[in-house]
């Protein structure tokens, strides 16, 4: 008979992975704002990419991260 238990390094992995991306949903939206707050500036559009691709990455990490929770709780081995 198999024992389907969760695996702790994985599940630990994918706890990282959602800590990162909590950190990306923070942090994209702040450099998105100081970027439209300074329309003037000549860092005005750097910021506004790197701030566009740090939000995007945050909605990468986030699916990435809940489905090696996911793995780890019902994946068989």
């Amino acid at each position: 008979m198999e024992n389907n238990k969760t695996d702790k390094t994985i599940l630990v992995k994918g706890i990282k992975t959602l800590i990162f991306a909590l950190m990306s949903l923070f942090m994209g939206p702040i450099l998105m704002s100081i970027a439209f707050n300074n329309p003037e500036k000549p860092l005005y559009v750097p910021i506004l990419i790197v701030g566009c691709l740090i939000s995007a990455f945050a909605v990468f990490l986030l699916f990435k991260g809940i489905k090696t929770i996911i793995n780890s709780m019902f994946k068989k081995k």
